[in-house]
């Protein structure tokens, strides 16, 4: 059987890949073009090889539908196989689309990496990418765009006409779920979450990294949140300016701006576009953020008048920890301090409930005799160079609340926990030459470099970013870590400050989304750590990057040890990945 047609300017070349044909210009080209859309211009996007690019949502989504259209194409015959070798297959070329906004109904085949539902048309060689939707939906949708070069149809939800056997309505708690972009799954049970990220991982490496199977090993089950809602210590609702608000160049000419009218919508971007949607309250995050987010529309409508554009308001959860006063005697204690102790069942520590639930941590005598040592009190900072403070497990972090940091807390533990544990070799390679010294490119305010130093010799911190380093040193002495050191470098150049031995260096990287640069893994490579640990929030292209290291492209290549996400936004699609690898063999230099 010979596979059915896909595209009018693409065909299926050796190993599945779609290869250009009959074009002087290879797709792979990155290039921005605008994409007719019957008549009228969808959005401009980006497109360029996936393998190279694959941190673009729309390179991944492409990627997506390929495969979807693949094995629908591999499951029936094609117009040459029914009618002859002659026929063209002409069912691409020929489709007309439904009109812009209106309806149609979608069965649901699969979720495509970013958790939007993608259905096959009855009609064509067509995929059609409906958000809000599970793999056996049958549903109603809206038509927004026409891609017609890349075979797909973006739509909005509109309801469910026939519910997959997975959803559950019941378990939504947001009553702006299936508008507002931030989450995908709330109708999904959590282990099945677990699960589609797990294949999201699997999927990534699959696509993007260019690697056999035989050299990726399975992936680990995904490691779940312990909270899987108000888990977010960090929220960032914004607003617009004023309808019809000059632009930038206007206002600098001295033109004068227009006033608001009325309070404007304060929440998240509507699905698949820019508007805000008002939003009131997000179950996502924890009670205190929760609690400040009503304060602060009601200063923004209050205040309204005052502000001549948009803004982005911050949400960020700080703790501090204070000594127990529970023992003292009830007489010593004012009335503001007669507070009520409750279990708390998943720690095994205590709840202090005053105005919100405060986390103490108890000491290690007898369960009869055990009383708390601190109690954790929370504040909730809405100026972005007010400090943060964090604590992971006896870990402390401060950083500017307006800086980067992870915000889910509750996995955090479990996640620092794992890399500890995983950070030297297994099996084999433990025996060889020990590992004394780690160096944690993309530090950040000092994560890695602060919770693993005690396992090593000495630790080199580099970021980028002077202000992150200022807070690493900070937290390195906060933490009285003293073998650790910091400098302020460009990753694609900080092996040329490294004197470690690379027989005795593990290399932990965390990179921003794009992954990271070809300069960057030439040094890498080159140096040849023992030791590789990838942390990233975009598994694909972590994919590409590790794909790298397997094959090798200076002194050394890798092996991939063992594959695993970490879920630290539960109800939404997105899954942190964290590979291990190990140095595996020097490559010949050429003749």
């Amino acid at each position: 059987m010979r596979p059915c047609r896909l595209l009018s300017t693409l065909r299926i070349g050796t190993k599945g890949v779609l290869q250009a044909k009959n074009t002087q210009i290879p797709p792979w080209k990155t290039m921005t073009r605008r994409k007719s859309n019957k008549g009228y211009l969808g959005k401009r996007q980006r497109t360029s090889n996936p393998n190279k690019d694959g941190g673009t949502s729309e390179g991944i989504l492409l990627e997506d539908v390929r495969k979807l259209l693949a094995a629908h194409c591999a499951s029936k015959p094609s117009v040459q196989d029914v009618i002859g070798e002659n026929v063209p297959d002409t069912a691409a070329l020929t489709y007309t689309p439904p009109e812009r906004f209106t309806e149609i109904q979608v069965k649901i085949s699969r979720l495509s990496a970013a958790g939007d539902g993608l259905g096959i048309s009855s009609t064509a060689n067509h995929v059609y990418v409906v958000p809000f939707t599970l793999p056996g939906d049958t549903v109603k949708a809206k038509v927004i765009n026409y891609f017609a070069q890349d075979q797909y149809t973006l739509a909005d939800f509109v309801k469910v006409v026939e519910p997959a056997p997975k959803r559950d309505d019941s378990l939504i708690r947001c009553p702006y779920f299936s508008r507002c972009s931030g989450c995908q799954f709330q109708m999904l049970r959590y282990e099945d979450q677990l699960s589609h990220k797990r294949t999201v991982i699997e999927s990534a490496y699959r696509n993007f990294s260019t690697l056999t199977p035989d050299v990726v090993p399975l992936v680990g089950e995904t490691v779940g949140s312990p909270l899987q809602y108000g888990y977010r210590t960090k929220l960032t609702p914004h607003f617009d300016g004023p309808p019809g608000s000059l632009s930038r160049k206007a206002g600098l000419n001295g033109a004068r701006r227009k006033e608001f009218d009325q309070v404007p919508p304060i929440g998240f971007n509507l699905k698949g576009t820019r508007r805000i949607i008002d939003i009131e309250d997000c179950p996502l995050g924890t009670e205190l953020v929760r609690s400040g987010l009503a304060r602060e529309r009601d200063r923004v409508t209050k205040d309204i008048a005052t502000f001549r554009k948009g803004a982005t308001l911050l949400l960020r959860e700080s703790t501090s920890r204070k000594p127990n006063r529970q023992t003292l005697p009830a007489s010593t204690k004012s009335s503001s301090e007669q507070i009520t102790e409750t279990v708390k069942a998943n720690t095994g520590g205590y709840l202090i409930e005053k105005d919100l639930p405060i986390k103490a941590k108890m000491d290690t005598g007898s369960a009869s005799n055990r009383s708390p040592l601190y109690v954790e009190e929370k504040t909730c900072i809405t100026d972005a160079n007010a400090i943060c403070t964090e604590f992971i497990d006896d870990f402390e972090f401060t950083n500017p609340a307006g800086a980067f940091f992870q915000n889910n807390n509750s996995i955090l533990p479990k996640f620092t926990a794992y890399i500890r544990n995983h950070i030297r070799p297994s099996g084999p390679e433990a025996s060889t030459k020990s590992i004394k010294y780690l160096i944690d490119a993309y530090c950040g305010s000092g994560l890695f470099t602060v919770t693993l130093s005690s396992l090593f010799s000495s630790s080199l911190g580099i970021d980028i970013a002077s202000a992150s380093i200022a807070s690493a040193k900070e937290n390195a002495v906060r933490n009285k870590v003293s073998n650790a050191s910091f400098m302020t470098a460009d990753a694609s150049a900080l092996f040329k400050e490294v004197n470690f031995s690379p027989e005795e260096t593990v290399v932990v990287i965390d990179p921003p989304r794009k992954g990271c640069d070809d300069a960057f893994l030439r040094q890498l490579l080159h140096f040849g750590p023992r030791r590789v640990i990838y942390v990233s929030c975009n598994v694909h292209t972590q994919a590409r990057d590790v794909g790298v290291l397997v094959e090798g492209l200076g002194r050394w290549r890798y092996e991939i040890e063992s594959l695993r996400g970490f879920d630290f936004f539960p109800q939404t699609a997105h899954v942190e990945g964290v590979a291990m690898l190990n140095r595996s063999s020097r490559i010949s230099s050429p003749p």
